[in-house]
């Protein structure tokens, strides 16, 4: 795992800017969130083993650039930092791709392998449930940059009130990566690649991504509620210093 982190380090280090894989994810990442105003990511691997994957990113990335000021503590200009989400393909499939098909225009990373951890013939079929799986992979870039058009659906002799519906409108941004197997090694080269593309656009957004101050306040507040909801299990029905709706709120949660 360390030496798969340590390699993409040293690629990150000295790899020229146009090859180099967290600077081109970072610039297209400000690209689409800051100048197009699309501020939504959604992060499809296709490998269960990284149903988590998406999870993580979220707090790498969310917690590290989700800033309104710079480095010197001046309002930003501009919006910074992007809301991520995601599933392992195929679940991701049948939940949110309807939206990032045909409703708002979501950025996408696509994350496949070439070789299953856990590879099985499908019977009949001359090919495995990994490339079953990774037909998936390739298919759906495709749908999103080329769509189909109304056109199309007519020659294909569509119902011609069902045509609207099945337009799809293409020209959708999405990256595809593609590794040999998931294992320890390309496990710690996915982590630092996201690691440094998050550092990649901080720096670019002149902003501080090395702090998460933005969490402390809730911490803080929750040490008063403690304090409140001690005080209300002895009885006290007021709670000074709290507001009117958070005081209701208190109050039907301790009449349980």
């Amino acid at each position: 795992f360390l030496a798969g982190a340590h390699a993409l380090d040293e690629h990150f280090r000295h790899a020229p800017l146009t090859r180099n894989l967290p600077v081109i994810l970072g610039l297209l990442g400000v690209w689409n969130s800051t100048f197009l105003g699309r501020p939504s990511r959604a992060l499809l691997p296709y490998c269960q083993a990284l149903c988590k994957f998406a999870s993580h990113i979220q707090q790498v990335d969310m917690e590290s650039n989700g800033k309104g000021v710079d480095v010197d503590g001046k309002p930003l200009g501009f919006t910074a930092g992007e809301v991520n989400f995601g599933e392992p393909g195929t679940n991701g499939q049948h939940s949110f791709y309807q939206l990032i098909h045909q409703g708002q225009v979501i950025p996408a990373d696509f994350i496949g392998f070439k070789r299953s951890q856990a590879p099985r013939q499908v019977r009949g079929h001359g090919v495995s449930n990994h490339d079953e799986l990774m037909a998936n992979f390739f298919a759906q870039p495709d749908a999103l940059a080329y769509g189909k058009t109304a056109e199309e659906l007519a020659a294909e002799r569509v119902d011609p009130s069902l045509i609207p519906h099945k337009v799809f409108p293409g020209n959708r941004p999405s990256s595809s990566l593609l590794l040999e197997v998931l294992n320890p090694h390309t496990c710690g080269i996915l982590l630092s690649l996201y690691e440094h593309r998050t550092a990649v656009q901080g720096f670019i957004w002149n902003i501080n991504s090395f702090d998460q101050m933005g969490v402390e306040l809730g911490k803080v507040l929750a040490k008063n509620v403690v304090t409140h909801l001690q005080r209300g299990r002895q009885g006290a029905t007021t709670f000074p210093g709290a507001n009117a709706s958070t005081s209701w709120l208190m109050k039907r949660y301790l009449q349980a």
